[in-house]
């Protein structure tokens, strides 16, 4: 069993930096992909970011493309996300997650993270 804990969420003015991390528990983190997701108040969980098991694949949703960036560090069992020019919008719970493959829906994701708190003022 994979559990998952982030860290690294904060309040950051708009168009500040945070690097969320999600360490992993036991030996799946190198043969999992992970994924990023956030949930906003009221609203659904949306797909962040995935990377595949090699780190050979990743994708972005478009609202944060070219602003963020996932990468994981095999020797560490953590995966990051590095936010750059955040935006108010960008204000969620951030939950990292554990699947199969870097898909980007929510469901097909084994393992949870318990989230952490991000939230970016104007």
């Amino acid at each position: 069993h994979v559990q998952l804990v982030e860290s690294g969420g904060g309040l950051v003015q708009a168009g500040g930096s945070l690097r969320l991390s999600c360490a992993a528990s036991g030996r799946a983190f190198s043969r999992s992909a992970m994924g990023w997701f956030r949930q906003a108040p009221g609203k659904e969980r949306e797909f962040v970011a995935a990377v595949s098991w090699n780190g050979g694949t990743v994708d972005y949703s478009e609202s944060v493309k070219g602003r963020f960036t996932i990468s994981r560090d095999y020797l560490k069992n953590t995966v990051y996300l590095q936010m750059n020019s955040l935006k108010p919008e960008d204000t969620a719970v951030y939950y990292c997650a554990r699947g199969s493959w870097p898909s980007t829906r929510s469901s097909e994701y084994d393992n949870w993270g318990q989230g952490t708190q991000v939230t970016v003022s104007s």
